[in-house]
């Protein structure tokens, strides 16, 4: 097959993969509600049960770029299809606190494969990395933005089963389609994505050290933010919204991030890295401050502020790593990035439990902005520190 049309392919799956791995692992947090009327156990019981699942997704993240080495990225991602088919069918036919916590952990489990090796894909496939990072971004995001929707709907129409059973299948029709059409990893199409040098650093290991302390608290908010979200709008926005309109409102906020991301792919081609995330860290602790002490629209514009910035982080923080690390090297870089991102925040699910039975979401929000504050200061000390290799000769990719 042609390399450019066997790239255009690649760069498809990987974007609708995006956007099933963030919508997938959200159909519980809004599923959840419906459950819970169902089977008379408590929200915070229940959203505990997902704890495996969010775990798995980061801790497993660690050994996917490994794997993907020894195997090929086609074969992971494949697996992540098939493999998140089968346990959105397995959490359908749950019917057990037990049975829910099994299949969700295999649900995070098969989540962890994306990430780090569909973000290799697309950095070696890529024509124009920023612009390509902000419409993979984009398809993300759009997963992210219509689960608690979508889900709201199925579950209301069909039942809570439904909410998982329609996804999962699509996700098996994506797996047979892409090992159908994509017959092989390829070499890319040799376009800026792969082929851009790499910035030459000055001072590494402090720089690693504040990316990590950066990619440690992005997780906790981006986790603390989506999963909370759905029953945020159920009782901060206004009395008894039926779970299809607290879906919808969701599903609008999320759509904030979108844009951002698109932003700030175009943004990432023209402009320095550490500037762009110096001015954007700064809207996280902002917009949870902003939600953690408002009710109705103030608090829904602090959602939105919030959102924009979690997901012109994620674009940002990809771009780094391809940015900064030799393309031997990406995979696993990518493998470490997503495990420190995810593990951390995984616990963020029992977390959000026992502050919300403490102190409701102002409590959870309150202590999201104090993660956010950590963000923007690991994203000066990031601009501090690349400042002094401003001025150093580019080397080329590895």
């Amino acid at each position: 097959m042609n390399a450019e049309i066997l790239s255009r392919r690649t760069l498809r799956f990987v974007n609708v993969a995006h956007a099933l791995d963030h919508f997938v692992l959200l159909i519980y947090p809004t599923a959840v509600i419906a459950i819970a009327a169902q089977t008379g156990l408590g929200y915070g019981e229940l959203i505990g049960l997902a704890t495996g699942a969010f775990v798995a997704f980061g801790l497993c993240s660690l050994p996917m770029g490994w794997l993907a080495d020894r195997f090929g990225r086609r074969t992971m991602l494949a697996i992540f299809f098939f493999g998140y088919g089968l346990s959105c069918l397995g959490v359908a036919s749950a019917g057990s606190p037990t049975a829910f916590a099994f299949w969700l952990c295999v649900l995070g489990l098969a989540s962890a494969i994306y990430h780090p090796v569909g973000s290799a894909m697309l950095v070696t496939h890529a024509t124009r990395l920023g612009r390509d990072l902000g419409m993979n971004g984009v398809w993300g995001n759009a997963g992210a933005a219509t689960a608690s929707g979508v889900t709201a709907l199925l579950a209301s129409g069909l039942g809570w089963q439904a909410a998982f059973i329609v996804p999962g299948l699509l996700c098996l029709g994506c797996g047979a389609a892409f090992l159908a059409l994509v017959p092989g990893d390829g070499e890319g199409s040799r376009g800026k994505g792969e082929g851009a040098p790499v910035i030459a650093v000055a001072r590494p290991i402090p720089l690693l050290i504040v990316f990590a302390f950066a990619i440690i608290a992005g997780g906790m908010t981006f986790n603390i933010t989506t999963i909370a979200l759905p029953k945020v709008v159920d009782e901060r926005v206004g009395a008894a919204l039926p779970l299809a309109l607290i879906g919808s409102v969701a599903t609008l906020v999320f759509a904030f991030g979108a844009l951002t991301q698109l932003a700030m792919g175009r943004l990432i081609d023209r402009y320095s890295l550490p500037t762009l995330f110096l001015g954007l860290s700064i809207l996280q602790p902002v917009g949870l401050g902003i939600a953690a002490v408002s009710t109705g629209l103030p608090m829904l514009a602090g959602l939105v502020l919030t959102m924009a910035a979690l997901y012109g982080q994620v674009v940002i923080n990809d771009a780094m790593v391809a940015r900064y690390v030799p393309a031997a090297y990406r995979t696993r870089a990518y493998s470490v990035r997503y495990f420190l991102g995810f593990t951390v925040s995984g616990f963020v699910v029992p977390m959000i439990a026992v502050l919300h039975d403490r102190g409701g979401f102002g409590l959870v929000l309150g202590i999201a902005a104090s993660f956010g504050a950590v963000i923007f200061a690991s994203a000066f000390g990031f601009f501090a520190l690349t400042r002094v290799a401003a001025k150093r000769p580019l080397v080329p990719a590895a």
